[in-house]
């Protein structure tokens, strides 16, 4: 979810229009819909002012949750849902999975440094 999303989604559980929304931060409706529509990056005191009648963070408003964050570093799906099921598992599976992970990956780099 990106930042206009989230300003969006937070909006309309609010139940205020673009407009209203603009009136209560101190903005134009045109620069709103930037905000929400076009991926323009508020300046911070408009965010700070979105984070406080919305009632959470601006860090949350501009990167979003854990797993919107993971979302955007992670694009494959499968990957996720993968690691969505290891947080279940007991502690000692989860290190045990990170540690094979680990030598996996320390494997391959050593591959691609050799290659090179």
């Amino acid at each position: 979810m990106t930042l206009g999303e989230r300003i969006q989604k937070h909006r309309k559980e609010l139940g205020f229009t673009q407009s209203e929304l603009a009136a209560k931060v101190d903005i134009s409706h045109t620069q709103m819909a930037r905000y929400e529509i076009k991926g323009v990056q508020p300046p911070a005191n408009v965010l700070k002012k979105l984070a406080d009648l919305f009632g959470t963070s601006i860090d949350y408003l501009v990167c979003g949750d854990a797993n919107d964050k993971i979302s955007n570093d992670i694009q494959d799906a499968g990957i996720i849902n993968e690691f969505k099921k290891i947080t279940n598992l007991p502690t000692e599976e989860k290190n045990t999975i990170l540690k094979v992970i680990s030598a996996y990956l320390r494997d391959f780099q050593a591959k691609q440094a050799y290659a090179s």
